[in-house]
């Protein structure tokens, strides 16, 4: 249990940072630049765990699974962490950070929509809770940066579609969350790539510059200030925010649930702009406050929704696995004393794993 609590630990602090860090590289490279650098060394560094866990079921990726791939590449890394790095480019670091983790609630709509899963009471009213948060944040009457809110909470929206797609994806493939995540970041970065060679053609090139808003994607840079003089700074974003954020948020998944290791988004609203106003000094308005507070009290009861459901689902598995023996020739009453029994033994038993 210690080594779970520091996996999300880590977790926590490196994606409670990666908005202040990005906002610090922004001076430096080219926001799409910078998503094509990070998230390619995101991939590598997931590399090797992704492959170990391919060599364990044998698995050799085939053009059906490329596909899936550049699905949720595109979705993730072109789309959503495109329409994320121009907010945090436009806006302060904090807010991005508190709309961008409210990406769960949409994955939950999402979930309904596609995939049909029930949304519990709990999970409703977190939904309901959240999107209060977002219009205090938002603040209708009084928009200061329009363009900002919606480049962030367009990122939170597609993200949540994205874990979705990847999730009916892993289950139709049979892949771990650290396999779907590497090698996304892989086709994404290439989809990615071969968008900012294209935006070199000087056709596009010269088309982009005739439109305002379209005039910063022209010639993007692929390899400017790439250099020792960033090198830190570039380590930090892409080994440790992106690939050793997303290692440690799966390793922690695998010790222990889903609901706990979701831990880690939900304590970011409330660290990530602690932090952003200790590093980089941004100022909190006070709507953002009350705002971070509905959130994070929408994140509590996501978070007990979750866990209920989780013991609802092991309870059913256990009950499922009682041998039909045992029922046959027994009356409700030591049919219920043998559940007792078997449930007070799960209880033990994870009780003393919790100890390690």
């Amino acid at each position: 249990m210690r080594k779970t609590l520091l996996y999300i630990a880590f977790s926590t602090l490196m994606f409670s940072s990666m908005e202040i860090a990005l906002k610090a590289a922004g001076g430096a490279f080219n926001p799409i630049q910078l998503n094509l650098i990070r998230f390619f060394i995101g991939g590598v560094v997931l590399l090797p765990i992704a492959l170990r866990a391919l060599s364990k079921q044998q698995h050799h990726l085939t053009r059906s699974d490329w596909g899936l791939f550049f699905l949720t590449g595109f979705v993730c890394v072109i789309v959503s962490m495109t329409l994320y790095q121009l907010a945090i480019s436009v806006d302060e670091a904090s807010t991005v950070a508190v709309l961008f983790s409210c990406n769960p609630v949409f994955a939950l709509i999402f979930s309904y929509l596609i995939l049909h899963e029930r949304m519990g009471r709990a999970n409703l009213i977190a939904v309901v809770i959240s999107i209060i948060g977002l219009i205090v944040i938002v603040n209708p009457a009084h928009l200061t940066n329009a363009v900002g809110l919606s480049l962030a909470i367009g990122s939170a929206l597609t993200f949540g579609l994205y874990s979705i797609v990847s999730r009916w994806g892993s289950v139709r493939h049979h892949f771990n969350g650290i396999i779907m995540t590497c090698f996304t970041f892989f086709a994404g970065s290439f989809e990615l790539l071969l968008l900012m060679l294209a935006s070199h053609i000087p056709a596009v090139a010269g088309g982009m510059r005739q439109v305002s808003w379209l005039s910063q994607f022209a010639a993007m840079p692929i390899l400017k200030n790439v250099s020792l003089n960033y090198f830190w700074l570039l380590f930090f974003i892409g080994v440790c925010v992106t690939g050793g954020g997303f290692a440690f948020y799966f390793l922690a998944m695998e010790r222990s649930d889903v609901s706990t290791a979701s831990l880690v988004f939900f304590i970011k609203p409330g660290l990530a702009p602690i932090l952003a106003a200790l590093l980089i000094h941004e100022r909190i308005l006070t709507n953002t406050i009350v705002g971070i507070v509905i959130i994070l009290l929408g994140s509590v009861v996501t978070f007990m929704g979750n866990r209920v459901k989780s013991r609802e689902s092991q309870l059913a598995d256990q009950e499922a696995t009682v041998p039909a023996s045992d029922f046959q020739e027994a009356t409700p009453q030591t049919a219920a004393a043998k559940l007792r029994e078997r449930a007070e033994a799960h209880v033990k038993s994870s009780s003393t794993e919790s100890t390690d």
